[in-house]
């Protein structure tokens, strides 16, 4: 049975109970509004440890838009409900005010590689996500941690942030899961109306077939999207996308 930790101290002691029992720990931090792409990390996890914590927190530095912050799906009964169907052992679900106790006064800051792509559209927002991955991180003391590669430059910078902080926690990569129509398993894609759903599916479909990131950007644009970023870097072609309020983002491999 999925145990629910919202108190910090509770899972650390915990955690040291687990120690005792060397048992290996793998972890999944989340920011809930559970798919399968969560899953199936949760199942990576699952093969390859001998517990599981997953953390469900919606981390509010790494939004640069309050509005949406407040957009943000919040499904914590659902995802309870997955996460016990997967058959998760733990659910960390912290206070805001517990992890940014500090005021958010002490923060993470890449130089260079959270300056390009996602974050050259989205100030602060990598500054974020560094922050509170590394406090999530100090507080499973997890043996491994896995991430999506649907969010590559993210999986990239929090790998680089591990390497250069000494963490004990490998940080596993994991293939991006896909609806049947192709586009990449997103909370938000919850948020696209009936038609943006529908039109949404071209996004993957050019990245994937169509070499030219001008070409990309043009028949996006030409099909009512509004278009961040396609570059190609670290031998993937990259890109961001709106529809109505709704961002999405994508990669695959060239």
């Amino acid at each position: 049975m999925t145990q629910l930790i919202e108190n910090i101290k509770d899972w650390r002691s915990l955690r040291g109970e687990l120690a005792k029992e060397n048992k290996s720990v793998g972890f999944v931090p989340t920011m809930g509004a559970l798919h399968e792409g969560h899953s199936s990390l949760v199942r990576k996890s699952k093969s390859e440890n001998d517990v599981t914590l997953v953390s469900i927190f919606v981390n509010p530095t790494q939004f640069e838009d309050s509005q949406d912050l407040e957009k943000y799906p919040r499904t914590l009964v659902e995802d309870l409900k997955r996460l016990e169907s997967d058959g998760a052992d733990y659910v960390l679900f912290p206070r805001a005010e517990d992890m940014y106790a500090d005021k958010y006064q002490y923060q993470v800051v890449e130089n260079i590689l959270s300056r390009d792509l996602c974050g050259a559209h989205r100030p602060g927002h990598f500054q974020g996500v560094l922050t509170v991955v590394l406090k999530l991180l100090n507080i499973a003391e997890a043996h491994r941690a896995y991430f999506g590669e649907k969010d590559f430059q993210q999986y990239v910078l929090i790998r680089g942030m591990a390497e250069a902080f000494f963490l004990k926690t490998e940080i596993v990569p994991c293939p991006t899961v896909r609806e049947q129509d192709g586009l990449a398993m997103s909370s938000r894609n919850t948020r696209l109306s009936s038609d943006d759903r529908q039109r949404a599916t071209l996004f993957p479909e050019l990245l994937e077939h169509t070499t030219n990131p001008e070409e990309i950007t043009r028949r996006l644009i030409d099909r009512g999207f509004f278009v961040d970023y396609i570059e190609e870097k670290w031998g993937r072609r990259f890109g961001a996308v709106r529809l109505g309020d709704v961002r999405l983002i994508d990669n695959v491999k060239i």
